[in-house]
Order: C-alpha cells, then sequence, then structure tokens
C-alpha cells in the first residue's frame, strides 16, 4: 500500500489565486495529492499519517521558471568556458539542496552543459534536489547571444547553428542528448559583449524550423527575447515562452494573448547586477547595459501585466554571487514592488503559471486532487509579506511527490 499523509489545520494557499481556505485537509496518498479542501469533508482513512498544521500555511511548491544548473564561478563567461566542467558539476550539485531549503521543487533550467546528467542522477536516486526540466545548450546563431563574443568560436560552450539545415540538426541534437525542450536566443543580451539586446538574431525561417523540429516531439521553445523585433519573430515561430521581454510593445503583448505564451520577466538578475555587480566581477559591460534596460524593463511588464499577459516567476540565477541559488523568492517581491502584483499575484506567478510555462499545469502549479504533492509548509502567511518567503527558516516542511525533503 502506498504511503497516506493527513495534513489538517493549516490555511491554504492553493496556487489558483482563489480566496485562501482556513482549517484546511490535504490527503496525499503516494506521489499524488487526492483530496485539497475543508478539513470537515473529508474522511481519514485509517492508517494515514496526520500532521497537525494548525497555525501553519500551505501552498505548492515554487517553481522558478528560468535558472542555470551549471555551476559556474562568476558571471564572467569567458572564465566560465575555461574552467573544467566538472568543477561546476560539483558546484551545481550544491545548488539543488539550497533550492529545496528555499521552498523551490521544481526549476527549469534553460541553458547548461551538466542538468542533464544532475536531472539523470536524480530519477537514479544517486542525489535529491528539485524536479529539473532542462534544455541543455541554448542555441545561437553565430555571434549571437549565447555565442561567447570573447573568446575564439572554437571555445563557446553553448551551440551555435546558421541557415535553416543546420537549425533542423541541432534541434534534433539537442534532443538526442536529452534536452526536455529548446532555448532559443532570438535577440542579444546583457551579458554578452559584443550584441545589444535590442538587435534581432535568427531569421523567422530558422526560428520555425526550430519550433517545428520542438513540436515533432511534443516539446516547445522558450525564447531569450529582450529586443522588440525579436520577441514578435519568436512569437510568430510559435515560441511558447518569452524569456526577459524587456522591449515588448503593443504588438507582441497582442500576439502573447493570442497564443497563450507566458512571459517570464527574469527581474530579478537585473536588479541583483545592478546593485551587486560591481563586487562580483560582473563585467563592465553587463553593469552598463543592466543599468540602460531595467527602467524600461519595468515599464514594459507593467504593461503587459495590466493587459492580462501570463507572467511566470523566474530569477535566471545560477551557482554564484550575486545570483547564487536559494535567494530565488526575490522575483516574487520584485514583481509585487516594481510591477504592482498583489502578493497572491506574485504566488500564482511562482506556482500555476510557472507551471503553464514549463507545459506542466496538468502534473504541478497548484495544489488539487490528481496532481503531484509538491506542497511547503509555512510557519507564517506570506499574503501579509511576500518578503517572509525569502528567510528559509519560514519554510519549514517541503515536499517533492509527496516525500518530504525538509
Amino acid at each position: 500500500m502506498e504511503k497516506r499523509m493527513w495534513l489538517t489545520g493549516a490555511t491554504l494557499i492553493d496556487g489558483s489565486g482563489g480566496e485562501p481556505l482556513e482549517n484546511s485537509g490535504v490527503f496525499i496518498e503516494g506521489k499524488k495529492i487526492m483530496y485539497a479542501g475543508p478539513a470537515s469533508s473529508f474522511i481519514v482513512p485509517e492508517g494515514t499519517e496526520v500532521i497537525e498544521l494548525h497555525g501553519k500555511t500551505i501552498m505548492p511548491g515554487m517553481i522558478d521558471a528560468h535558472v542555470h544548473i551549471h555551476g559556474p564561478k562568476s558571471l564572467n563567461m569567458a572564465q566560465v568556458a575555461l574552467e573544467p566542467s566538472e568543477m561546476q558539476m560539483g558546484r551545481a550539485l550544491q545548488d539543488l539542496p539550497k533550492l529545496i531549503q528555499a521552498g523551490f521543487t521544481t526549476v527549469r533550467d534553460v541553458g547548461s552543459h551538466v542538468a542533464v546528467y544532475i536531472r539523470d542522477l536524480m530519477k537514479e536516486g544517486v542525489v535529491k534536489g528539485p524536479r529539473i526540466k532542462t534544455s541543455r545548450h541554448m542555441l545561437s546563431q553565430t555571434g549571437g547571444h549565447a555565442d561567447i563574443h570573447m573568446l575564439p568560436s572554437e571555445m563557446n560552450i553553448f551551440t551555435t547553428c546558421d541557415g535553416v539545415d543546420e537549425c533542423i540538426k541541432t534541434a534534433r541534437t539537442q534532443f538526442r542528448e536529452g534536452a526536455d525542450f529548446l532555448k532559443v536566443c532570438s535577440t542579444g543580451g546583457v551579458l554578452s559583449e559584443k550584441d545589444d539586446p535590442r538587435w534581432s538574431q535568427f531569421r523567422l525561417d530558422e526560428l520555425k524550423a526550430i519550433v517545428y523540429e520542438a513540436e515533432s516531439v511534443q516539446s516547445y521553445v522558450a525564447a531569450h527575447a529582450q529586443g522588440t523585433q525579436g520577441i514578435l519573430n519568436a512569437l510568430m515561430a510559435g515560441v511558447k515562452t518569452i524569456e526577459h521581454g524587456i522591449y515588448i510593445d503593443e504588438r507582441g503583448i497582442e500576439l502573447m494573448l493570442q497564443q497563450k505564451a507566458v512571459l517570464v520577466p527574469t527581474l530579478s538578475i537585473v536588479h541583483r547586477i545592478i546593485q551587486e555587480g560591481h563586487k562580483f566581477g560582473v563585467p563592465e559591460f553587463g553593469i552598463r547595459k543592466a543599468q540602460l534596460v531595467y527602467q524600461e524593463h519595468i515599464e514594459h511588464m507593467i504593461t503587459a501585466h495590466k493587459a492580462g499577459v501570463v507572467i511566470a516567476s523566474g530569477t535566471d540565477f545560477c551557482s554564484c554571487a550575486p545570483v547564487e541559488h536559494g535567494g530565488n523568492a526575490l522575483e516574487l517581491e520584485l514583481l509585487v514592488n516594481d510591477v504592482g502584483f498583489t502578493p497572491m499575484e506574485a504566488i500564482v506567478a511562482a506556482t500555476r503559471s510557472a507551471a503553464a510555462a514549463m507545459q506542466m499545469s496538468e502534473q504541478i502549479g497548484t495544489i488539487e486532487a490528481g496532481k503531484l504533492a509538491d506542497i511547503i509548509v509555512l510557519g507564517v502567511n506570506p499574503l501579509s509579506d511576500i518578503r517572509l518567503l525569502q528567510t528559509n527558516s519560514n519554510i519549514e516542511q517541503v515536499y517533492l511527490e509527496g516525500e518530504r525533503l525538509k
């Protein structure tokens, strides 16, 4: 018989955005939630472990929809490319307990050469940590955002492809090597030296070819897309998520709504680079570009939010300061303070909407019957102050598929 648990008495924030439910009950059997609702409306089967949680808050395990599980020592990509991948694998493994302790039960890795192996080690039971879905490498055109400009091209740790045929083969290769989905760079970026976030990258026919290959294996494409035209190109090609979206315009918002695409702003990395990048070796060009884009980024996110675009929480964090894992709930604070979300909307961004970004809405993101039992128990109510989610001691219990990891 599968293990049964009854979590009872807590205030339930189920991730749907609805009103919290006091004196709730959540019944878990094996890996799944079988009931979530008023405690008084459920008869607990004999032999069930009862966990009393009066005065506590229950909510879905948080999801960071944009991370890099790749263990760099700094945000200087040239240094990252020159360091042994074994060192980076070791650091990345150390990130797993940090994420669990912070209440994150799922992460979407959007570019890493080691995350595939860490994901598979977790499946084998060798290590424990949050569920990982990974794109493996980022795909970039030659000279694009993920082509490390500071080094000779043969030293690039990501993947470049040019022309439709090459894009097709590269997309197929990523899936062959274990990618769960694909990540493309349709614009320049902040941490790439020789391009500009507003510049478009990849032609539309190249992007469409990559999307076609992903959809052929029932997967999808996420696009690093910061400039206006690059966002439009990505959406016209059929990508499911726009990462960053700094210069999104009305047409981009319209397309996102039509296609039910998800926007992942990643405010946290730019915020941290501006605040602390100079202390930790972030290249000067990265700090300068972050300062240049941040206010416009916020303004466009406010517009997108008001228009009804689905916005998911993602940090763009990795292993190194000032963007080390463990502080991933910062994104919720920035959504509230800078973009105007309510605390409940921010929680939805880190649960239901982030699950939608990962194309996993049927499995995770809300606490309801039939979903996987990814649950966190808090000693506080985050609706009173969203910053409470950044204090690990407030996150008292963490369950991943019904297994208690904290």
